[in-house]
């Protein structure tokens, strides 16, 4: 454990995540690890500064968590994952004595309520709607393809169909006809409808102290759901003082003041950038360890810093880089899903293991031989790793990992 410096903040990190945690532990500011129950052995057992905390339950506790997290000395809680951000938020508001972020937490964690926000605050964005049912599915997919001058036999353009509290492509489905409405399950009502965007998809990482930007990243992704590398291509990267100011205008709309931001959008074919969504705790896909393989710094110490309420603005512009020039090169990962229904082994492509960019997987061979069939996007069995130089051939290169069989 790296010496703590009592002249800077106290953190708690809401959630569990092991990268996050060792990366904390080997940083200069003292922290609080406040995840479920299941967590405590082994925190005993690795000296982790530790309280046992269930967040499935409703957020009518968090005062008593505040209060709790207050005695310990504790200045700031940082949310790890998307189901802790409205947690983080109610703690937040209690410690900073500032009532107002629980509010913003909860524009964070409803995907509707956000698009409102945004668009009040003059940020571009589809159309959507709430459904909460299967008859509002239809309406709205309906609707958007009667706008759209749809005549009887053309093909319909997909709609999007989102939880509304969940992470990434969790809950996500794309709705083309009245059969795939149908399968949807009567628990993910209500959800978020909202018109396709056809255009380049992105993502931001922004740290954000004192209402200003101190890094932000742009993440290209390759397909969503499968790859995506850092930093991103010279031609989005061209787009990135347009980017900036779109990132300020949802610093002024939400009203953030600290904190850390992840941001999707899409660039159409007309130049226009559209807001996708927004989340308020680290992305999926492990993007901050694919930031640190490119610049050299840790992002979960870079959220320590844009929390905490003592740091300073020296240690902020020693502690960030400068964003694309001091990158010493492209990491990229690509989300492998088995292709064929039954497999038996993790066998990594001979000429995947094999390119000068392949670095590491983390995979491991199946526990069941048959292939669940994917609901909606699914979830990926492991990341595959690759760093390199060349933007362009590190995107080709993870494209064509989609057609490959890693599980065979």
């Amino acid at each position: 454990m790296t010496e703590k410096n009592p002249d800077k903040g106290h953190v708690a990190l809401f959630g569990w995540s092991l990268n996050a945690i060792d990366a904390v532990d080997r940083f200069d500011r003292r922290y609080l690890v406040v995840a479920p129950p299941w967590a405590e052995e082994y925190c005993a057992q690795n000296d982790i500064p530790f309280m046992a905390w269930d967040f499935d339950r409703l957020n009518e506790r968090s005062y008593e968590l505040a209060q709790r997290l207050e005695e310990r000395g504790v200045d700031v809680a940082i949310p790890i994952f998307e189901e802790t951000v409205e947690w983080a938020g109610a703690v937040n508001a209690v410690l900073l004595k500032n009532p107002r972020l629980l509010g913003q937490s909860m524009l964070f964690r409803d995907k509707s309520l956000m698009k409102r926000r945004a668009q009040l605050g003059g940020i571009r964005v589809g159309v959507f709607e709430e459904a909460h049912d299967r008859g509002d599915v239809i309406r709205f997919l309906k609707r958007v393809n009667e706008t759209l001058l749809k005549l009887d036999g053309d093909p319909n353009d997909p709609i999007h169909f989102k939880a509304f509290d969940k992470s990434g492509t969790a809950g996500h489905r794309v709705i083309r006809t009245p059969e795939d409405v149908d399968n949807i399950p009567d628990e993910e009502f209500p959800a978020l409808l909202e018109s396709h965007l056809d255009g380049w998809e992105f993502a931001v990482e922004a740290w954000i102290k004192d209402r200003k930007i101190q890094f932000l990243n742009i993440s290209e992704y390759v397909t969503l759901g499968y790859s995506v590398f850092v930093p991103a291509t010279p031609e989005l990267e061209a787009h990135r003082e347009r980017i900036t100011k779109e990132i300020e205008k949802l610093i002024e709309a939400f009203d953030i003041e600290f904190g850390f931001i992840h941001p999707e959008y899409f660039l159409t074919s007309d130049n226009t950038l559209y807001f996708g969504e927004v989340a308020y705790r680290p992305p999926g896909f492990n993007a901050l360890e694919l930031i640190e393989r490119a610049y050299g710094f840790n992002g979960y110490q870079g959220l320590v810093v844009a929390f905490d309420p003592k740091t300073t603005k020296e240690e902020l512009d020693a502690f960030f880089p400068e964003a694309v020039t001091d990158a010493k090169g492209h990491a990229g990962c690509f989300g492998v899903y088995p292709r064929r229904r039954v497999v038996s082994r993790l066998e990594v492509p001979e000429e995947t293991a094999n390119h000068p960019y392949f670095e590491f997987h983390e995979l491991s061979d199946p526990r069941e031989q048959k292939v669940a069939k994917r609901s909606a996007f699914g979830t990926h069995w492991g990341l595959a790793y690759f760093f390199g130089d060349d933007p362009h051939k590190l995107r080709d290169l993870l494209k064509h990992q989609e057609e490959l069989d890693f599980y065979v």
